[in-house]
């Protein structure tokens, strides 16, 4: 058995569209945050209750990131799979600072679009988008060459 886990599953809502950027490298890097949100009855009072954490998610994986930054955009449900991430930087006021940040890498994570809403600006939408940063040759949904077998009727 591994020493160690480092995974987070989450899914949540987009509280805006992605941000896309290249590094120096010229591989594209999105970062967007992500909203969940516990309910419960307060026990005193009856009342309903909710708590929303906000989580900053960084994909690196060239795949992820394709699908992040042509079909998310704010109000979108997702199902992210990823690794915590602590990064350690100087702010302008010569103090460190860290930021905790869930990171799908170049190899590994998951990003599955789970609403079907349409979106009106790029006219996709109707079924969900699966970015499946496994390996880069996956056959997944979207892949080009995946399997076409996906769309046959079921007899059921």
């Amino acid at each position: 058995m591994a020493g160690s886990v480092n995974k987070v599953i989450l899914v949540g809502n987009l509280g805006k569209d992605p941000e896309v950027r290249t590094n120096q490298q010229g591989q594209k890097i999105v970062t967007f945050r992500l909203a969940t949100s516990d309910t419960w009855n307060d026990r005193q009072s009856g009342e309903r209750q909710e708590r929303t954490e906000w989580h900053r998610i960084v994909i690196f994986n060239e795949r992820s990131a394709d699908v992040a930054e042509r079909f998310l955009r704010k109000g979108r449900k997702v199902y992210i799979e990823g690794k915590l991430q602590t990064r350690k930087w100087t702010g302008q006021d010569g103090k460190d600072n860290y930021t905790t940040e869930i990171v799908l890498p170049r190899f590994g994570g998951e990003l599955t679009i789970l609403d079907t809403r349409h979106n009106e600006e790029d006219g996709q939408g109707g079924s969900p988008s699966r970015g499946n940063t496994g390996s880069s040759n996956s056959g997944g949904w979207d892949e080009p060459g995946g399997r076409s077998d996906l769309d046959d009727e079921i007899p059921f």
